[in-house]
Formats: structure tokens, C-alpha cells, sequence
């Protein structure tokens, strides 16, 4: 787990210090499936930059999440750049929305910030390529690596009303 000390920080309203850090994603579920972040120790710049209410910090980074695609199942790989900044008062009354949930006990925890950051960089869909044609609804075959259709299937008569409205 990466966490940056920020006690030992000695600086003034207006001065910034800039860091190079690894990172690590833990490995997440979307949509039942699992994705991992490449590479294990992603190079990160972070930067803290004093305020005279509180600290900025601003952490830059580019993973790659492999997993399958949506549609097809297939390998699929996404490249996620990430520009995140974070606020944390030096008053530790202030209301929560200027206190960094990131910010535990003097130290900012670097892995889980990256991983929300993710997370909320994410595409909608992860497709292996994107004009993937996916699954064949009837059948399940891979419609990118044989596309074909299938008749029209008989309704069932129990069902013919409810197709009716459906027209309608």
C-alpha cells in the first residue's frame, strides 16, 4: 500500500513539492468480471501544492486495464489516463467536503485514491475493439469471428396477445 507522509512536508503558502511515486491497483469486479491495472508499480507524479487554508494535491498517472470485453468476452485492454487533485483543509473542523477522504492520519493513502481514479476514468463499455459485434443472442457464438442470423423463430401462441401490443 502507498502512502506519502505528509508531516514531513516543511512548506510555505505557495510552494509546491513535486514526487515521483508507484502505485499499485488492486485488481476490481465490473459487471462480474475481473480487470487487473498493468503494471504492477505504475509511475506516478504527485504534487502538493500548500494553501494558506490547506494542502492540494494532484497525482498524474496511465495504466493499462486488461480483461474481457463486454460484448464478446474476449481479451480486452484500455489505456486510462488520470489527472486527479484532491483538497484537505489544515482545519480539521472544516465541513467534509474539504477534508480528503485519501488523507488518514498525516498520510495520504496513494493506492486507493488511484484506484477510485480509475474507476471513474473508465469507459462505459470495455470492448476488445470498437466495433465489436458481441454475442449472438440465440445461438452464443462470436459474432465478430462468424456473423450470420437465424431464422425467424415461431411465437408462442400463449404469447401472440402480448405481441400484439407490442405492435400496437
Amino acid at each position: 500500500m502507498a502512502r506519502f507522509p505528509l508531516r514531513r512536508l516543511r512548506l510555505r503558502p505557495s510552494e509546491e513539492q513535486r514526487e515521483a511515486v508507484a502505485l499499485s491497483v488492486e485488481a476490481f469486479t465490473l459487471g462480474g468480471e475481473p480487470y487487473t491495472a498493468s503494471p504492477d508499480d505504475i509511475p506516478a507524479e504527485l504534487v502538493v501544492q500548500r494553501a494558506s487554508t490547506g494542502d492540494v494535491f494532484q497525482l498524474r498517472f496511465t495504466t493499462t486495464i486488461e480483461g474481457p470485453c463486454m460484448r464478446c468476452l474476449a481479451p480486452a485492454s484500455i489505456t486510462v489516463d488520470v489527472d486527479a487533485r484532491e483538497y484537505q483543509a489544515t482545519d480539521p473542523s472544516a465541513d467534509d467536503e474539504l477534508l480528503s477522504d485519501y488523507v488518514v492520519e498525516g498520510e495520504l493513502d496513494l493506492d486507493a485514491w488511484a484506484r477510485d481514479q480509475v474507476a471513474l476514468s473508465l469507459p462505459d463499455q470495455i470492448l476488445c475493439r470498437p466495433d465489436c459485434a458481441g454475442l449472438c443472442p440465440v445461438c452464443g457464438k462470436d459474432l465478430n469471428l462468424d456473423p450470420h442470423e437465424h431464422d425467424e423463430v415461431a411465437v408462442d401462441p400463449r404469447w401472440a396477445a402480448l405481441d400484439a401490443l407490442r405492435e400496437e
